[in-house]
């Protein structure tokens, strides 16, 4: 048996053959495709995440997240997030691995990083989001926290909005000033403002941001676009918010997974009657959506495996198309499939020595 791993190098391949932008439109396509069907009762929803939420100086979560597909494969993120990971360790702030067993014999049939992958999958979700909820002839970008995510937060945006001014605020301001680097392959005109400018000028905002929990809001509430539309990705643990409650109320709140989002996102704030539609319902019936899109929205996205399994599968498809990747016998296979220490590659002949006292100690 063999295993199909996607490593860092994989990763980059398909990055530097299929481009950026053809990534993300990828994965826009095939996520609103499968947020669709989830919606129309096609497809089976995801359980909610579980895990480990670190106190004191470990801040952060560490959290497993599983989809099935029945018949055909169960998909498991380990993913963890740890604010202090570039400051203290020059590792990223999100880190995790995916993998794909397969539904009727349980073996694994793929593995791979998830950094690129959730990045990916958040900030095509938010896309999906603003295509539905944004006026169409928005042009300014409003990003709050310019972190690694606001990269793919505002690629996405840029798929399916004419973008054409790109304001950005992070506390720390090397930050925000290094943003407009990071996203010069889009081409756009980026400025550093104040979170205050960002609401009042922005039509489309997306916050991403590392704040503590109980230390929101980090937008504040205030004069803003009639239209304004808000994706708010940071929300991923219980009392980490990001939006004030003021604006929560005013606004159609739209939710990717609705008990996780009514346990750890923005509608934490909220009762639940006050929580609208989800994203795939818009997405099975947008019709809904048309009516609000001249009002405010906000799109609670806390991020469920239902994405992973659908973004898994686009990039292994992407593996097959290009030949990348790497074949292992991970898993162990007995020959007498009652014996687990007939494992083929630990037989002796009988004219073998004994194992020298080093070769014999356990790994």
């Amino acid at each position: 048996m063999q295993t199909r791993v996607l490593d860092h190098d994989d990763m980059a391949r398909m990055v530097h053959l299929v481009g950026r932008d053809g990534l993300m439109q990828r994965m826009i396509s095939a996520l609103g495709e499968a947020l669709r069907a989830l919606g129309a009762g096609l497809l089976q929803d995801s359980p909610p995440r579980s895990g480990f939420q670190r106190g004191g100086a470990l801040r952060g979560v560490i959290e497993t997240m599983p989809h099935r597909e029945p018949g055909g494969g169960v998909t498991i993120k380990t993913v963890s997030y740890s604010p202090d990971n570039v400051a203290r360790h020059r590792l990223p702030t999100i880190m995790g691995t995916i993998a794909r067993v397969e539904d009727k014999t349980g073996r694994l049939l793929a593995l791979a990083d998830a950094g690129l992958l959730t990045a990916l999958r958040t900030g095509a979700a938010s896309a999906i989001a603003t295509r539905l909820l944004a006026h169409p002839d928005a042009h300014v970008v409003g990003i709050v926290g310019a972190g690694a995510q606001a990269v793919t937060q505002l690629h996405g945006i840029t798929q399916v909005l004419d973008v054409r001014e790109v304001l950005v605020h992070d506390i720390n301001l090397g930050t925000a000033a290094d943003f407009a680097r990071r996203v010069a392959f889009l081409n756009l005109d980026v400025k550093m403002a104040e979170p205050r400018e960002v609401l009042a000028r922005a039509e489309v905002i997306c916050t991403a941001t590392s704040v503590k929990p109980g230390e929101g809001p980090v937008l504040p509430d205030g004069v803003h676009q009639p239209h304004l539309h808000v994706n708010s990705v940071g929300a991923d643990e219980t009392g980490k918010t990001e939006l004030p409650v003021p604006l929560l109320r005013r606004a159609l709140v739209c939710v990717d997974h609705r008990e996780q989002a009514l346990k750890e996102g923005e509608c934490q704030q909220l009762s639940e009657h006050e929580v609208g539609p989800s994203l795939a319902e818009l997405c099975a019936h947008p019709s809904r959506a048309l009516k609000h899109r001249g009002r405010l929205t906000v799109f609670d996205s806390t991020g469920f495996a239902f994405e992973d399994h659908v973004a898994f599968d686009v990039l292994m498809g992407l593996a097959d198309e290009l030949g990348v990747g790497t074949k292992l016998a991970l898993e162990g296979q007995p020959e007498d499939l009652l014996d687990p220490y007939s494992i083929a590659a630990f037989r002796r002949t009988s004219g073998d020595g004994p194992r020298s006292a080093d070769a014999s100690s356990s790994v």
